[in-house]
């Protein structure tokens, strides 16, 4: 009998944000569920930040506040939304720590980070467009700094142990919430405010709001992405020992 708390990576490979869903789709239709779940995201991320900072332009504090209640919310709906279909990722780090734990192919992993990108700069498209701005303007907000680096390794780290922990300890119903709260708590405690995401990085180039990056900025923001997803793999195989030997069996 299967044991929720010791998942084997079969079982792990169908999960939200671990596999690469339940239903057991085509590619092309995971693809296409990558792509548009990536691009409402990043609707979510850019436009509550054009939002913000037209509805509370003398608050910082406040536009913050709002981008990170919006990006939250529409990360639980979203996971909720296509975690059966293509196992919800969003994102090539946490794909790619799919990959290392054996729970996705390489060529899937290529695909889906592809897609990821590739819907999360349509996605910074229409939200501009969304706002009345042009479709593309290239961000000029810099975010350069050792603090900030280390902020995006702590972020990525902490969000691939919110959703491998939830999994692995028989909590991934539990996984669109953690993982909701966790992005928007983050955005508080991370000077950077947690991008945690190489495709959600290199859409915030295009838009040159709130939530933009510029794009000399981004390159050391995704190293320090995939950074922190090859310590928290290594931290989730320590931590979480059984599917080490389950992994032959998968």
């Amino acid at each position: 009998m299967s044991d929720p708390f010791h998942p084997t990576v079969e079982e792990l490979s169908v999960q939200a944000e671990t596999g690469t869903g339940q239903l057991r789709l085509d590619l092309v239709r995971r693809l296409v569920a990558e792509a548009l779940g990536s691009a409402l995201l990043i609707i979510a991320v850019i436009g509550s930040g054009i939002m913000a900072s037209r509805l509370s332009p003398n608050d910082v504090g406040l536009q913050l506040l709002e981008n990170a209640a919006a990006t939250a919310g529409a990360l639980i709906g979203l996971i909720l939304m296509f975690g059966a279909v293509s196992g919800a990722h969003f994102n090539p780090a946490v794909t790619l720590v799919d990959r290392l734990l054996g729970t996705t192919t390489s060529r899937d992993t290529i695909l889906y980070a592809i897609a990821q990108t590739a819907g999360g700069c349509l996605g910074a498209v229409i939200a501009n467009l969304m706002f009345s701005l042009p479709a593309v303007r290239l961000s000029t907000h810099v975010r350069s700094s050792g603090a900030l680096w280390l902020s995006e390794v702590v972020a990525t780290i902490g969000l691939l142990l919110v959703i491998h922990g939830c999994v692995r300890t028989g909590r991934a119903s539990a996984v669109p919430f953690a993982v909701g709260v966790w992005i928007g708590g983050a955005y508080w405690f991370t000077s950077s405010t947690s991008f945690a995401n190489p495709a959600v990085t290199v859409a915030r180039t295009l838009s040159d709001t709130f939530a933009g990056i510029k794009p000399s900025s981004a390159p050391m923001f995704i190293v320090m992405q995939l950074l922190g997803a090859l310590i928290a793999y290594g931290l989730i195989r320590f931590i979480y020992p059984h599917n080490a030997s389950a992994t032959n069996d998968g």
